[in-house]
This record gives C-alpha cells, sequence and structure tokens, in this order.
C-alpha cells in the first residue's frame, strides 16, 4: 500500500525551532514527528510512503538516509516553490502510481491514537476521497449530510459558508474538525485538471468545489485523541498522547 506525508510546510507557529530545523523534524519524545507518522503507516501495513519537502530539504532527506525505517520512502521535492496540499499531490503523481487502491494522505503536524487500518476498513468503495474527521471545537467544520458526504465547509467566527450547494443551512448539517488524514483513490488525479486545478492549491478548495458532482465522504473517528502539533504551546499535549501509545 501508498501513502504520502506532507512535510514541506514552513512551521512558521513553531518559531523558533524551525528556524534552523523543518517541522517534519521536530522532536515529540525524543523522536522527530517523521518517525512518529512513517511508523505508524509502517505498522498500518503501508510500503511505500511518499514525503514531500520544502523548508529546509537537505535535512530531511539526510535524515532519511540515515535512518532507517523498513519502508520505501521516495522524495518529492517542492524546494523551488511549495505547492501547498492538492498541488502537492498533484506533484507527486509520478511518484504514487501506478496505484490500483487508495493512497492515505497524512500530515507530519498529526499526533493521534487514529487506528488507520480503521481508515482503510471504513473508505467506501465509490469514494473519490475520504476525510478523517472528529468532533473537535474548532473554528472550522466541515459539512456533511446525513449520508455523511461532504456539502460544504464553515467558518464559526465570521459565519462564512462554502459549498456549491446555494442556500446550504450549515445548522442542518453533521459538523466535523478536518484531522488531517484523508484516503484518496487514484482516479483523483485525472479529476484535477477537469476542474481546473493545476500548480499550486489546497486540497480542501477542490474538495469543496466538487464535492457536489464527486464522492467526497466524511469518516468520523470515534474517541480520537489528536494534537496538530502546528504552534509551540501544542507540544506537550503531543508528549502526552505519544507517551500512551508508546507504553507497552
Amino acid at each position: 500500500m501508498k501513502a504520502m506525508v506532507f512535510a514541506a510546510g514552513l512551521g512558521t507557529r513553531l518559531k523558533p525551532i524551525t528556524d534552523s530545523l523543518p517541522k517534519a523534524l521536530v522532536p515529540v519524545c525524543g523522536q522527530p514527528l517523521l518517525y512518529h507518522v512513517i511508523g505508524k503507516l509502517r505498522d498500518a501495513g503501508y510500503t511505500q510512503i511518499v514525503v514531500n519537502v520544502h523548508h529546509f530539504p537537505e535535512l530531511i532527506r539526510e535524515w532519511l538516509a540515515t535512518h532507517p525505517l523498513g519502508v520505501e520512502v521516495s522524495i518529492s521535492d517542492e524546494s523551488a516553490c511549495l505547492l501547498e496540499t492538492g498541488g502537492g499531490i498533484l506533484h507527486a503523481q509520478d511518484l504514487i502510481l501506478p496505484c490500483q487502491e487508495p493512497f492515505l494522505v497524512h500530515n507530519v503536524d498529526i499526533v493521534s491514537n487514529l487506528d488507520l487500518g480503521w481508515v482503510q476498513r471504513g473508505t467506501r468503495p465509490d469514494a473519490l476521497a475520504t476525510l478523517v474527521v472528529s468532533q473537535r471545537d474548532t473554528r472550522r467544520q466541515l459539512l456533511f449530510n446525513d449520508d455523511m458526504r461532504l456539502v460544504g465547509w464553515l467558518d464559526r467566527t465570521t459565519g462564512e459558508v462554502r459549498s456549491p450547494h446555494p442556500g446550504l443551512n450549515p445548522s442542518a448539517c453533521r459538523q466535523y474538525a478536518f484531522a488531517g488524514v484523508h484516503n484518496l483513490h487514484p482516479r483523483i488525479f485525472p479529476h484535477f485538471g477537469e476542474w481546473g486545478f493545476s500548480g499550486r492549491f489546497p486540497i480542501m478548495d477542490f474538495y469543496l468545489k466538487t464535492c457536489a458532482a464527486e464522492p467526497i465522504f466524511g469518516l468520523a473517528a470515534p474517541d480520537l485523541q489528536l494534537v496538530d502539533v502546528g504552534k509551540f504551546e501544542s507540544l506537550p499535549q503531543a508528549e502526552q498522547i505519544c507517551e500512551t501509545l508508546l507504553k507497552p
């Protein structure tokens, strides 16, 4: 099975650590975030992993070269231009294909107790993309219908709604926070061009533009413990979850 790890981010909210270190190599429980994510993927049966790089790419390359992790790792180089999430996936197309089954995409800064095997089992055969979500009190919420099909996005603070469905009422939708993990069918690649996406773009823009026409579903993870290590203050909580997961 194949997977992709987003490791190209600048990690600006983790300064001053990321002034000299890529976010992917920020240590949690004595090991880089990248170590924990690749180990989680390996333990779930993923054998081929693509890692995209941009910020201090040479440090990530060196770390991967000197730390064998029991999987085949390929580098998707975005040194010239950070392509964001959607552009990053598209840029890695040649490293991901050929692929007959869904490939998992995992943010490097997500530390959680998520069972990736459960994600595989919960992915519908007809889904173009399956987004792992949970009930968390976050500003931005994804909106789903009763069948857990994506219908839009809500900013709870401003009330802004993004949806291809005119007049969508957020209060009539199921609301979940995105967990930074999604399962994508390889047939997604031609759809990018068909919907006018190329170069640099967020994958969520693609999901929100196409969800009325394409089968994009949410998969709500029960009892999910998750930390987005996007800022310095989140590191202690990430350490706590990591320590719990590492206990025999």
